[in-house]
Parts: structure tokens; C-alpha cells; sequence
């Protein structure tokens, strides 16, 4: 079985998703992460 290292992570910009691909990075995973920037919530926030 060939395991595959590439992770799509939505709301990468959140909390969680930051954690998840900061701690998928720092195991070597290819991490694309996509997140949708709204009035909803501030963007500054989102910002790193």
C-alpha cells in the first residue's frame, strides 16, 4: 500500500486548521490549505 503524504485542509485559517497543518508540516505532510476570507469574522484575525 503506497501512503500517500498530501493533505487538502479547509479553514486552514482557524484555530484548528492552523494547528492541524502546522502539525502535519513539522511531519513532513505536503499541506495545501484553503480558507474563505468573509465579513463574517474580522480578517485581521485570520492573518498570521
Amino acid at each position: 500500500m503506497n501512503r500517500s503524504n498530501k493533505v487538502l485542509i479547509t479553514g486552514v485559517s482557524g484555530f484548528i486548521g492552523f494547528h492541524l497543518a502546522t502539525l502535519l508540516l513539522k511531519n513532513n505532510y505536503n499541506v495545501v490549505g484553503i480558507d474563505n476570507f468573509n465579513d463574517y469574522y474580522d480578517i485581521e484575525l485570520k492573518k498570521i
